[in-house]
């Protein structure tokens, strides 16, 4: 297989936009804004095309100081982001949602890396930086999904076990439904890009399955945790409406 990947050039990049017209446009008709969508768009490019130019540098000191500094901020991001959907609640359940993060994604990431990879040193930037990007992204997603449930739930004055089991499923649908769905629906970003560089669909499915496997672990792990460590918040706040 040839070994190249084809250089996307500015003027090919910028068609890539032109899918995000509509849906632009389906928001304005339908008066929800684009605000949110639009600054989220915007912070992505603003991101990636920092984060393009820092890997560079990453990938070349290659120095384990680096690359703690790099993870660490990748979990505190993470953890923050992980609250918006429950906002008001975001400062009280932050260190909650950070050890979540931390022992559930940061377990699977060791796993992964030490055992089935067994890197050498273990801090070697070009697995460890992609992989904990891809295990802690996922564990924010499902601790966001179960925390809106559960709020949701809690709300509602629903009872904490049944609230609890209610959220943990919600938070793994997207998961579960991707186990599902890879190799038939989708080939995911890991395997299509060492497809795309020349590595052998073989070896690329295996890499996928490692992913998949860190991906659903990490999922339940850090949400589990994350209902475990905020048991007592929302059993309270189950009582006051209860009260209420």
């Amino acid at each position: 297989m040839d070994g190249t990947i084809q250089t996307i050039s500015i003027t090919n990049l910028a068609i890539a936009f032109i899918p995000l017209i509509p849906v632009f446009a389906i928001l304005i008709y339908w008066s929800l804004g684009v605000k949110d969508a639009l600054h989220s768009l915007l912070r992505m490019l603003g991101q990636l095309l920092i984060i393009g130019y820092l890997l560079g540098f990453i990938f070349q000191a290659n120095h384990f100081s680096i690359i703690v500094l790099v993870l660490a901020i990748m979990v505190l991001s993470a953890s923050w982001i992980a609250l918006r959907t429950v906002e008001m609640h975001r400062r009280a359940l932050y260190f909650s949602t950070l050890t979540s993060v931390l022992l559930g994604g940061g377990f699977v990431l060791w796993i992964v890396t030490q055992g089935v990879l067994d890197l050498s040193p273990w801090y070697q930037a070009q697995y460890m930086i992609p992989l904990a990007g891809m295990i802690f992204a996922n564990s924010m997603n499902c601790v966001s999904l179960c925390a809106e449930r559960i709020h949701t739930e809690t709300q509602r004055g629903t009872e904490f076990t049944k609230a609890r089991n209610l959220a943990f499923h919600a938070a793994l649908i997207p998961v579960i439904n991707s186990l599902f769905a890879v190799g038939l629906v989708s080939l995911p970003g890991m395997m299509t890009g060492q497809i795309l560089s020349g590595v052998s669909p073989l070896i690329a499915a295996r890499y996928q399955i490692v992913v998949m496997c860190m991906i659903f672990s990490s999922a339940g792990l850090s949400t589990a945790c994350f209902l475990f460590l905020t048991r007592k918040y929302f059993s309270e706040k189950i009582t006051i409406k209860t009260n209420d």
